[in-house]
């Protein structure tokens, strides 16, 4: 893949020699959107601005680990804050102290041009969502946007887990070319 195609090689390249100024313009850059991506999943600002830290943190860390063949640096960058964000939903579960009450309040004072930018972006996802099988675009929503784990989606769906991995891997796939189209 080469940079014109992507926007952010340069910057995370840039960014595995230690380049801090890169740094900063790949957080500037891309942060918006890795926040939306795990206040979609938390539904806490509190949650998502600490998901998109530390998955910066990883970012910087993990920077040279980078292959362009499997997929661009936003979609590399989005699954780290993605797993970041599956943590601490596991996390959540395992205190019965936190409550979907305060969840929901603490998500419910976005920005404006938060609230437009997710909502432009759920409509260019919801519409490649559209288009895939019934079957991947339930596990892919119950993975991704409800947070659930593989065993989990398996549970709910009465699936095989190697069936639901092949649905949501192959609907992924269909999902990203929709995306990048």
């Amino acid at each position: 893949m080469n940079e014109s195609n992507d926007p952010f090689l340069s910057l995370l390249s840039r960014t595995a020699e230690g380049e801090h100024t890169a740094f900063a313009q790949l957080y500037r850059e891309s942060s918006g959107k890795l926040y939306a991506v795990s206040l979609q999943m938390l539904r806490r600002r509190d949650w998502a601005e600490d998901a998109v830290q530390e998955a910066f943190v990883r970012i910087w860390y993990n920077a040279g680990s980078y292959h362009a063949e499997k997929g661009t640096v936003m979609s590399w960058m989005i699954s780290i804050a993605r797993y970041r964000a599956l943590d601490m939903l596991r996390a959540a579960k395992s205190r019965p102290e936190i409550n979907e009450e305060s969840s929901a309040e603490e998500g419910s004072d976005e920005s404006p041009e938060l609230d437009l930018y997710q909502h432009r972006e759920r409509a260019e996802i919801d519409r490649c969502m559209n288009q895939l099988e019934g079957t991947q675009r339930h596990a892919i929503h119950l993975a991704y946007f409800l947070g659930m784990t593989h065993i989990e989606v398996c549970k709910r769906l009465a699936s095989p887990l190697g069936s639901v991995k092949s649905w949501i891997r192959r609907g992924l796939d269909r999902l990203k070319r929709c995306l990048e189209a």
